[in-house]
């Protein structure tokens, strides 16, 4: 449907209510333990947890039957292989693309992919029977792909570590991408995994405004501490690739944005951005919308036009803001990647704005 369809659309709390989700009371390590959702996930045990950094926040645990996901050959990203241990991501981005996955558990793609979170809890032992398995070729894994693996549960489900772990012993190269800090409690692993095959760290830093920050991505990092991010891991020896990603229309899109993010982002150690136009796909598309609505309503005619053609904005205008990153990087002495080389996929080549708006 058309940007014009979607402005007006609310969209409140998802299918399953709430209160429907409430439990007896905590354990003694602060946790309750709720009745499992009969529909969606109907094996899943559901918890919420009374500490402030979970507040609002349902978790559902699963044992997934399988964890290296193929990429539908539809698709254009530069990797074949992925590994998601969430669905969800309590970051909160409000034009993240994967919002869309939720509606097929029977969430809503606003309020509940930001707050119910399905953690694959046998993830880690999945990752280990699957790499030993005969048929499995060694190809890249790509993470990071659909939801942050670094968001906030992480902190509480470690699933990452096994993760490694696994990918290390099998020598299998990998690549992350992530707004998350949590990436450094692993940084051993990840040193490790690097001395035995190719491991490619990313990190998402769109813009470095703060209050652009606080609006769109209100459960993440902040900018300035994915730089410290970038830095650290660029200090422990790993060349750090950042997605200027995403580009947003009327906010982060000017020469001055532009220039104060590549500036920090060669100030922090980067060794290349990535530069990614917003593109919105149903699901995020509408979720987006309503926000832009309610906080910035004098964009919205600019948002019909760029948009009024589907998920994409015209390639004239991906070409041209491309290139004025692409400009800036030079300035400052970075490189300027597409995707798949920020992967640790593809060979350098010139980059097409289609595929970059597409990672």
């Amino acid at each position: 449907m058309r940007w014009d369809n979607r402005l007006s659309r609310s969209m409140g709390p998802g299918s399953i209510a709430a209160d429907n989700l409430s439990a007896d009371g905590p354990d003694a390590d602060g946790e309750r333990a709720a009745p499992s959702l009969p529909l969606a996930l109907p094996d899943s045990v559901v918890r919420t947890f009374d500490t402030p950094g979970f507040a609002g926040m349902t978790f559902y645990e699963v044992q997934a039957k399988s964890i290296i996901n193929k990429v539908p050959a539809a698709s254009r990203v530069p990797f074949e292989w992925t590994i998601n241990p969430y669905r969800g991501c309590s970051h909160a981005c409000t034009y993240c693309f994967a919002r869309k996955t939720h509606s097929y558990l029977d969430f809503d793609t606003g309020q509940d992919f930001d707050r119910r979170i399905v953690v694959k809890v046998n993830a880690g032992r999945l990752v280990r029977r699957e790499l030993a398995a005969p048929r499995w070729s060694g190809a890249h894994i790509a993470m990071g792909t659909n939801v942050d693996c670094y968001q906030r549960a992480e902190g509480r489900y470690r699933l990452m570590p096994e993760i490694l772990a696994a990918l290390r012993d099998f020598a299998n190269p990998f690549s992350i991408l992530t707004k998350g800090t949590l990436i450094l409690r692993d940084l051993g692993l990840l040193q490790q995994a690097a001395r035995v095959t190719t491991v490619a760290l990313n990190l998402s830093i769109g813009f470095v405004d703060e209050r652009l920050w606080r609006e769109v991505e209100p459960g993440t990092p902040s900018p300035r501490r994915r730089l410290e991010v970038v830095r650290q891991l660029t200090d422990a020896g790993f060349r750090v690739g950042v997605l200027v990603a995403p580009i947003l229309p009327g906010l982060s899109d000017g020469d001055e944005s532009i220039e104060a993010t590549v500036r920090a982002l060669a100030e922090a150690g980067a060794a290349s951005a990535t530069p990614i136009p917003l593109h919105l796909r149903p699901g995020a598309r509408e979720w987006y919308a309503s926000w832009l609505g309610r906080t910035h309503p004098e964009l919205v005619p600019r948002y019909r036009a760029l948009f009024r053609d589907g998920s994409y904005s015209p390639k004239a205008y991906q070409r041209e803001v491309v290139a004025r990153v692409r400009d800036a990087a030079r300035r400052h002495r970075i490189g300027a990647s597409e995707p798949g080389v920020a992967r640790g996929v593809a060979a350098p080549r010139e980059p097409e704005v289609e595929q970059l708006s597409l990672l």
